[in-house]
Order: structure tokens, then C-alpha cells, then sequence
């Protein structure tokens, strides 16, 4: 009888604990990421890169360190540039998700394995197949090949500011929204779904929504960091972000469009977008409950709490759909008009207590 299996592309080494990037040098020889006389690329950020840096530099004598300018296009080509002039066994991404995404492309566009070594938990990226990158059009998503490494200190995201954390939590929970959004593709639209990464991620969002602790709590920013690297590998395994972008993405990249010096972080948005796109497919029950979690945790789930207003939101919700053209979500599936979008973001203020 034949066994039928298929290889899910993930990360040979996940190391998530306190006190984990003291054993970097020591990961990267065990799994063979770098010989013992071979070279690492390091991409780091200006500001606290360079303190890792000078923390990091004793263990790791032969690496060459990048100081990235920002999380562009440009700035990954530039990386990917300055990078073809040595050779090396890997690169490291060292910092929060801009300089994760510039090093992801930039070892793609080289050829060369990429170890994300994340700073903080701000969104679901630092693991997926995915860089996304600010260009001259706005925004953009590209593919790349998942991190072969991913080492995340809670000692150091303790010590980064919780606004990233929060983001974190934000991005985490609008799984749930998400993998809804997806179902709803599948029975009206027949869009087939990978029952695996659908598990995944909802699973990933569902750890951190119903767990106790909160920002500066070991045990919740371990689920929390397992949470977003399980659901980059669900992106990995159904190949694109369907597992983790539904609604609540949708509207995150509409506040981006509509409002780019306006717009709050990532998470924040999502978050916001996916409890209300949990009231608008009739789950007000679950809604209610997602937003008083984001409420416990510092996250806002009115649009007044970011910096905006009712009327702005609802334009945000009215072209949201226009930010993934062929994806089905709750949005397309309803398709409601301006007063329509109205009258359902006062019933969902009034569901959950503003």
C-alpha cells in the first residue's frame, strides 16, 4: 500500500527561548548553515542593530555587517548589491520585520540562505514566503524562499517597545478572520483550501487569543512568537497569504493607501479589521470577544483610537476590496454600500462598548 506524503517547507532550526541569540554562532555550525570557516552576511538597522552588532560580533569573527537604511525596494537591491562583492555560506537578518524582509530579498536575489534573527514580534513575516517592501508604487509583496533559520531571544523582544508586541497580537489574531474569509471563497466561490495550513494558522491565532498572560509575560510571548512563525509556515504550505489575509488585510492595506502618513502599525490595523469583519459575517459574539482582547492587550478597535474618524473609516472599508483584486472576502461577499457600511459600523460600536 503506498504512503502518500508531501515535504512542507519550514525552517530547519526554530529556536525560540530566552537568552537564544547567545547561541547563534553555535546554531548556525550544528545545522550546518555556515562551515566553520565560512562567511555570514549580517543586515542590521543603524540604530539598535549596531548594539546587537557589538554584542554579537566576539561570537561571530568572520561575518560581514550591513547596515540597511530602511525597508524600501531599493534598499534590499542595494543589500543584494553590496552583497555579490564577497562570498558567503548564509545571510542573517537581524532586527524587526523591515530589515527581516530587505535580507529575504536580498538573499534570494544572490542565491544564498537566509537565518531571520527577529527583535521584536511586530507581524507574521519574519517566517513566511514573503518580502514586502515599500516602492515607488506604494507597497509590494514578493516571493521569496523561507527563512532555513529563525532565532527569536524573548530576552530581546522583552526589551523592545510593546506598541511591537501589541502589532504582534494584531497580525496573530486576525487569522481567525482570515481562515473565515477563506471558507466563505470556498463554498461560494469553490475555491479549494489546504486543510493543513488553514489548521495552522487558525490554531496559531486561536493560542493567542484565549491565552491568559500578556505583553511582558514569557509564556504568552512564547505562544506568541510560535504563533506568527506557525502561521509563516502556513503561507509557505498553502503558497500564498491566504491563511493570514482576508478582510482584515484588506482593510489594513486600504488605511496604508488611503492614509500612508496617517496609517498605524500593521497589527493595529489588522486587528482592528478583523474584529469588525467578525461582525459583519455575523459572528458577534466572537467579535465582542476578539475585541475585548485586543482591548486587554493596549490595541484599539475603534477607528477614533488610531487617529481617525467614522466617515474615514468607512471609506477605508468601502475600498478595501479594491487592494486585492480577486480576492472573496466578507467585503466582496456583501458588497455594501457606503450607508450600508455606515449602519454596520454602528451596530459593531454598539456591540462592543464604545
Amino acid at each position: 500500500m503506498p504512503v502518500l506524503t508531501r515535504l512542507i517547507p519550514s525552517p530547519v532550526v526554530v529556536d525560540i527561548r530566552p537568552g537564544a541569540l547567545n547561541d547563534l554562532a553555535g546554531v548556525l555550525a550544528d545545522q550546518r548553515i555556515c562551515s566553520s570557516t565560512g562567511k555570514l552576511a549580517i543586515a542590521i538597522s543603524g540604530g539598535s542593530g549596531a548594539v546587537l552588532r557589538d554584542r554579537l560580533m566576539p561570537s561571530l569573527p568572520g561575518a560581514e555587517w550591513f547596515e540597511v537604511g530602511g525597508g524600501t525596494l531599493d534598499d534590499a537591491i542595494k543589500l543584494a548589491d553590496a552583497m555579490k562583492k564577497g562570498r558567503y555560506d548564509a545571510v542573517v537578518g537581524l532586527g524587526g520585520g523591515k530589515i527581516i524582509d530587505c535580507a529575504k530579498f536580498a538573499a534570494a536575489r544572490v542565491g544564498l540562505p537566509l537565518v531571520a534573527v527577529a527583535t521584536n514580534l511586530s507581524h507574521d513575516g519574519l517566517c513566511s514566503p514573503v518580502a514586502t517592501l515599500d516602492n515607488d508604487a506604494g507597497r509590494g509583496s514578493y516571493g521569496v524562499p523561507n527563512p532555513i533559520a529563525v532565532v527569536i531571544d524573548l530576552d530581546v523582544i522583552r526589551e523592545a517597545p510593546a506598541r511591537f508586541v501589541r502589532s504582534g497580537i494584531g497580525d496573530a489574531l486576525s487569522n481567525i478572520s482570515a481562515i473565515r474569509d477563506w471558507e466563505l471563497a470556498a463554498r461560494e466561490r469553490g475555491e479549494d483550501i489546504d486543510g493543513l495550513a488553514a489548521a495552522m494558522a487558525r490554531q496559531a491565532g486561536e493560542a493567542v487569543l484565549r491565552h491568559p498572560g500578556g505583553v511582558g509575560d514569557d509564556g504568552f510571548l512564547q505562544v506568541l512568537a510560535e504563533g506568527l512563525v506557525l502561521t509563516g509556515i502556513a503561507m509557505s504550505v498553502s503558497g500564498d497569504s491566504r491563511p493570514a489575509s482576508g478582510a482584515c488585510h484588506e482593510i489594513n492595506h486600504a488605511f496604508d493607501l488611503l492614509h500612508p502618513k496617517r496609517a498605524a502599525s500593521h497589527g493595529e490595523q489588522c486587528g482592528l479589521g478583523a474584529a469588525f469583519a467578525m461582525h459583519l459575517r455575523g459572528a458577534r459574539e466572537e467579535s465582542a470577544y476578539m475585541a475585548s482582547v485586543l482591548r486587554r492587550h493596549g490595541l484599539p478597535v475603534l477607528p477614533e483610537e488610531i487617529g481617525f474618524t467614522v466617515e474615514e473609516f468607512v471609506k477605508v472599508v468601502e475600498f478595501a476590496p479594491q487592494t486585492r483584486p480577486g480576492r472573496y472576502t466578507i467585503l466582496e461577499h456583501l458588497d455594501l454600500s457606503t450607508d450600508q457600511i455606515r449602519d454596520a459600523y454602528a451596530d459593531y460600536a454598539k456591540a462592543i462598548g464604545s
